[in-house]
């Protein structure tokens, strides 16, 4: 997939085009969701850093001092790996998001419209790493650690400057990407909780009565292509129904009747479809997409 300008979209909405010519619009996240996003995930990090000092501190003065040095690795190492996988681990899901992110309606997406992929999120979260955690956790330590050797001002300030300078640079770029987003491939996107939808197949099942598909016809595609299929007809854009619709029948080698309706025809071709797939699945057999010769 491609990315392309809207020309006169609304500001933040850009336009991904798939290989079998639709339309998938996308809102990106605007600053101040970004912002609020990691403010949350970091209050919820130095809640469970909190936590855990508590519980350090406990083990400690039960266990006595001999446990000390191996306490003190213990709670180092924790501190790595809540700072280093929090976001890694969150957006590995399906949701692709972490807490912060799920209470703003916003998630983390490829910009090529494709899956998004493991090393995806690594690229993009140790970039987080240089970004801002190790300039923040040295400055940090500088100051409150005081076996840590003290830091010069000019090192503080050129500390705070490389730290403001990668939190300001989504507010300097059109598509408000991070520079792990620009390494990894990714952008944060905008996903609304969605209401349940009426089932697509009660209205296409009106429209089959007039259209005869054959086998032949309804062999051409597989689940990626009707779950495409799907989101074109929920969108339910003219030029887009007319564009899927052209390439369906080209492809199937369909004539289409006089006054035959776009969004008719797809109706029609969505449910005698899915209803092809979902009998040969009954026998074990799933076509992934239209490539998938099994």
């Amino acid at each position: 997939m491609s990315t392309i300008d809207l020309g006169q979209a609304p500001p933040g909405q850009r336009e991904l085009i798939t290989p079998e010519g639709v339309d998938l619009r996308v809102r990106l996240a605007d600053g101040g969701q970004r912002i609020g996003a990691f403010v949350l995930d970091l209050l919820f990090m130095i809640i469970v850093w909190i936590v855990a000092d508590i519980a350090i501190h406990y083990a400690y003065s039960v266990a006595g001092k001999d446990s000390g040095e191996v306490l003190g690795i213990v709670y180092t190492l924790g501190l790595f790996v809540l700072r280093s996988f929090y976001f890694t681990g969150f957006e590995m899901t399906a949701r692709a998001a972490t807490p912060g992110k799920r209470i703003l309606g916003i998630r983390v997406a490829a910009r090529n419209g494709g899956r998004l992929r493991a090393e995806m999120i690594f690229a993009r979260n140790a970039m987080r790493e240089l970004e801002f955690f190790l300039p923040v956790m040295v400055l940090l330590m500088s100051v409150f650690a005081p076996y840590m050797p003290r830091v010069d001002g000019g090192i503080i300030l050129a500390g705070v400057i490389w730290t403001g300078i990668f939190l300001l640079f989504p507010l300097f770029n059109r598509d408000r990407l991070r520079a792990g987003d620009l390494i990894a491939g990714t952008w944060v996107v905008q996903a609304p909780k969605r209401r349940l939808l009426a089932d697509l197949s009660d209205d296409g099942a009106e429209q089959l009565k007039g259209f005869d598909f054959t086998p032949a016809q309804l062999a051409a595609y597989g689940v990626k292509e009707l779950q495409v299929l799907e989101q074109v007809l929920r969108a339910n854009d003219r030029a887009t129904l007319k564009a899927v619709a052209e390439r369906i029948r080209r492809k199937i080698d369909w004539t289409p009747a006089m006054g035959e309706r776009d969004r008719d025809f797809l109706s029609a071709y969505y449910v005698a479809l899915r209803g092809r797939l979902e009998n040969r699945l009954l026998f074990g057999h799933r076509r992934k997409d239209k490539f998938d010769k099994a």
